[in-house]
């Protein structure tokens, strides 16, 4: 259903830095980027190697809201041991614990995730929902 989404930051570099981390722990890598210090209209874009863009984030240094409430972007991984990945990467390149890596039988019985906020106060998730061989 969606083709792809963007999020608002207030300094590229270091959220450029972080979704490295953060996504380059799922498996996702830069795919392109616009990167030209001091100038307007900065992004990055990420994705599957070899694939397009998932998602964009786009330089707004007058600073950027984060979505409301019960908004946030979850990204799917292959392993357990992915999403423990995603968190301690994002922890590790400035993001805050919004929950700690482990189950969640209350969203499903192999429902396996670990929640962030990261520098700009978006809310992200990392998840696996199916049994692991």
């Amino acid at each position: 259903m969606l083709h792809h989404a963007s999020l608002g930051v207030s300094d590229i570099e270091r959220s450029a830095a972080f979704y490295d981390a953060a996504l380059g722990a799922l498996g996702c890598v830069r795919v392109w980027d616009d990167i030209r210090p001091g100038q307007t209209g900065q992004a990055v874009g990420y994705g599957l190697p070899g694939g397009g863009d998932k998602l964009a984030i786009k330089h707004r240094p007058q600073g950027q809201r984060p979505a409301g409430p019960g908004f946030h972007l979850a990204f799917a991984a292959l392993s357990r041991e992915a999403v423990d990945a995603f968190h301690a990467a994002a922890i590790a390149h400035g993001g805050r614990d919004n929950g700690a890596p482990g189950l969640r039988p209350h969203y499903g019985e192999h429902y396996y995730a670990a929640f962030v906020i990261d520098p700009d106060g978006h809310a992200l998730e990392a998840v696996l929902n199916s049994a692991e061989s």
